[in-house]
Formats: structure tokens, C-alpha cells, sequence
């Protein structure tokens, strides 16, 4: 597996993304932060010649970041000290630097944290510098607009499919996402493959409240979402998304399974008996080494009418307020490194998807379906509607608020609904229930 599949596969918690990191992995990591915890911070920060950087990755997919920080210190004469933490001890180490006074001067983190949100570096001239061509949908800013992150890269759903069966079935499919098709369409094609196939099932869809909401949006729909006093409700589009939603899962389009007991989508696809499956990009590189069986390839994400999906930071990229000089030169270093021509080289060794919008890496991908996907998805990025985003920046809203949205009730309230235990209006009830308890009126 390439370095961009492993990080894909270890998300967690932002947008309901599963993690799965490999126990060697973590005993690697943790050898890292055992040397790691000596001080690696500083209660001063560090100086115009040095700086701290914390982030959290298996090890081999920081190759991007070895590539700059080597880069930057060839260029700008600053050393930047790499420090490489466990993701399971991560969001502790950074709670724990804020109460000592020892936080490092730059991090790439998984979410904010309130104990230390308000000791970050203000990067609204790194975000509003009109050559970066930073997407603003993505951004994390606080009431007054300040940006407190800027993504390191975004991740997004992804339709990928069974190519060899859809040319078997003689059904075409679209290549552009500036002709995509719509949901309606789509499963229309899917179903006339299975029937001409004998495959299994249409398709399949990861039991993720992400997933789910890039459908809604789709749709027209703005799933479970806030009003500006903080209280969730559904508009009608999203009860009539669900409703679709619901019904396909009929054991013919897709397969009950996934969202009642939890069965595996990807390797139910990877068997070849599945025509396209609903997943995140993250896939791609996976795919591009474990399918052999036949060929596959990403397309274009359902548009009926809107062209969106659920866009997340694959990280979130801080710098913090020690000392004036640390602070200033945290700030430089993240200008120097969102300079679209370094940034395209960390995108590229570390296989991400970027935010800056117009930018080709070139990625270390040996498989062209690998190649293909990438390319689409940098294409279709920068063509989603704002409301992609709109999850990623409540998330920011809640933490600067105190709260969490701890255990999103969308993928047990849905299961009993496809189960026929209650209807998806009395799911979404419940949803909504659960999103009111949690983090009511923190938006």
C-alpha cells in the first residue's frame, strides 16, 4: 500500500470517518513519542532560527513534511524540528503542552481544542492571499473571523466503480464532473448493470453520517443543520433524501447489511460481485495495489441538483502564540509553506488532496485508474457548493463553545429505520434529538 492509503485509512472522528492504524504502525509511533516527550515544546517557544512542529502520521507519510522542513531550513536558514506523535496520545500531549505552557509552534491537528484555541496564530493573510488560492469553504475561523487553520489537505466522498462490469453491461458512465450525473441517473445505470451482470448488489455505501450527508447535499438537502440560535432541524429536501436513502437499501440496490450489522462495503466491492461503491478518496491508493480482479475507476459524484459533498481537513494546520519571535517565525514558515509551488511538492510526496485550488502534483501513483482519480477530484473540488464545508466549520463552532458532538446518532437511527424498527422521519426525529442534546446552541 502506497503512504497516501495508509494516512486515509487512520481518519478518525472528523465527519465519522473510520481509523484503522496498523499495530506495528503504532508501536513505531510509540517509540517516537517516548523520545519525543523530553521537551519538545517549549515554554518560550522557539526563535527566528528554530521551530517545533508537531504532527501525527504513521510513519513513512511524512515524507512530505521531511521534504520541506529540509527544504526550509536550505532556503530560509530555519531549522524546523519534525515530531512525529502517536495518534491515540496526540489530542492528550496538546492538552497537556497548553496547561504547562509548552506548546510547539506549529502543529498539524485533528480538531481544535478549547483549552488552546485561543493561543493560536492568527493566518488570515496566509488564507486571503489571492496567489495561495485557498478554498475559504474549508477554513476555521472564530466569531470575528479570524482563521485559526487552514486545512494541510481536504478529503472529500468519492463514487468509485466496477468498471469492467459497466463495459460488460455495455452501460456508459461519465469522466468529467463538469458532466456528472444525477443520484437518480446513476442508480438507474447501476441497477441495469447488476441486471445484465448477475452481480450482487448496485451498490454499496460506508455506514458513515459522511457519507450520507454528501448524498443529502447533493439532493439539495442540508441534513441535520443549525439556525442561528444553534437548534438542528431537517429541511424537507432531507427527509426526502433519507426516505431514497432507506428504501435503496432493499438487499437488491444495496445491501442491508452495512448499515443494520455492520458488514464491510469495501470488501464486498473489492469481490468484484458489487457494481460501485460510496466511499472516501482515501480509497484510491488502497485500490490502486489490492484490486486485481478487475478494472475499476472513480467518477464523478452525483449532482441533482447541487454539485457537492461532505469536505473535511485531512489535517488542520495551527501555529501558536509563544514568544513574539517564535510566533512571527511559526508564521513565516506556514506562508512560505502554502506558497503554491511548495505546497504542490507537499501534496505530491505525501499524496494529498489540496486546498489550494489549480494545482497539478504529481503524485507517485503506479496504477493509471490511481492517476485518473486523482485528477478528477482535483477537478471537482474546487466545484462544490459551500455547503461541503458547512460540517467541518460547525465542528469548529462546537469546540470553541465547549461541546462535541461525542456519539452522532445517524448511523444506529438509520439502521432501525432500513430494519423497518421505525420510519426515517421518526429516525431523523431522533437524529436531531441527539444533535440538540449535544451541541444545541453551541453554533
Amino acid at each position: 500500500m502506497t503512504n497516501v492509503g495508509v494516512r486515509r485509512s487512520r481518519r478518525l472522528g472528523r465527519g465519522g470517518i473510520r481509523r484503522v492504524v496498523p499495530l506495528a504502525a503504532v508501536a513505531t509511533a510509540g517509540a517516537l513519542l517516548l523520545s519525543a516527550c523530553g521537551g519538545s515544546g517549549s515554554s518560550s517557544g522557539g526563535t527566528s532560527k528554530s521551530l517545533t512542529f508537531w504532527i501525527s502520521t504513521v510513519p513513512g507519510q511524512d515524507a512530505g513534511w521531511k521534504k520541506l522542513v529540509a527544504q526550509y531550513k536550505s532556503e530560509a536558514g530555519v531549522k524546523v524540528k519534525l515530531v512525529n506523535i502517536p495518534y491515540d496520545g496526540y489530542t492528550t500531549k496538546l492538552h497537556n503542552a497548553a496547561q504547562a505552557n509548552s506548546l510547539p509552534d506549529v502543529a498539524a491537528v485533528p480538531a481544535l481544542d478549547p483549552i488552546w484555541s485561543n493561543k493560536l496564530v492568527d493566518l488570515s493573510s496566509i488564507a486571503n492571499n489571492k496567489a495561495n488560492n485557498i478554498n475559504a469553504n474549508f477554513l476555521a475561523k472564530d466569531s470575528s473571523g479570524k482563521v485559526l487553520s487552514i486545512p494541510s489537505d481536504v478529503t472529500a466522498s468519492g463514487l468509485f466503480i466496477n468498471k469492467s462490469l459497466f463495459e460488460k453491461a455495455g452501460v456508459s458512465f461519465p469522466t468529467s464532473p463538469q458532466k456528472t450525473w444525477t443520484w437518480t441517473e446513476f442508480i438507474k445505470a447501476a441497477n441495469k448493470v447488476r441486471e445484465k451482470t448477475g452481480a450482487k448488489y448496485s451498490l454499496t455505501f460506508d455506514q458513515s453520517p459522511s457519507r450520507l450527508r454528501a448524498m443529502v447535499y447533493e439532493l439539495g438537502g442540508k441534513y441535520v443543520h443549525a439556525d442561528s440560535s444553534g437548534k438542528f432541524s431537517v429541511d424537507a429536501a432531507t427527509k426526502k433524501a433519507v426516505k431514497t436513502f432507506v428504501g435503496w437499501n432493499d438487499d437488491k440496490t444495496m445491501p442491508k447489511s452495512v448499515w443494520t450489522s455492520g458488514a464491510d462495503p469495501s470488501a464486498m466491492f473489492q469481490s468484484g460481485d458489487v457494481v460501485a461503491y460510496w466511499s472516501g478518496v482515501w480509497q484510491v491508493a488502497a485500490f490502486s495495489e489490492s484490486i486485481k480482479k478487475f478494472d475499476w475507476a472513480s467518477v464523478p459524484t452525483p449532482a441533482e441538483p447541487v454539485q457537492a459533498s461532505d469536505v473535511n481537513s485531512g489535517g488542520m494546520m495551527v501555529g501558536f502564540n509563544n514568544n513574539g519571535a517564535a510566533a512571527t517565525a511559526a508564521k513565516k514558515f506556514m506562508s512560505w509553506l502554502y506558497e503554491p509551488a511548495h505546497y504542490t511538492e507537499l501534496c505530491a510526496a505525501s499524496g494529498f488532496l489540496p486546498v489550494e485550488s489549480g494545482l497539478t502534483p504529481k503524485y507517485p501513483f503506479k496504477s493509471d485508474a490511481a492517476q485518473a482519480a486523482f485528477k478528477l477530484y482535483n477537478e471537482e473540488i474546487p466545484l462544490y457548493a459551500p455547503i461541503s464545508g458547512y460540517f467541518n466549520g460547525a465542528q469548529t463552532n462546537w469546540v470553541l463553545k465547549g461541546k462535541s458532538l461525542t456519539e452522532d446518532p445517524t448511523k444506529t437511527e438509520l439502521g432501525k429505520a432500513i430494519n423497518g424498527q421505525q420510519s426515517p422521519d421518526k429516525a431523523l426525529e431522533n437524529i436531531v434529538a441527539g444533535y440538540n442534546q449535544q451541541v444545541g446552541g453551541a453554533s
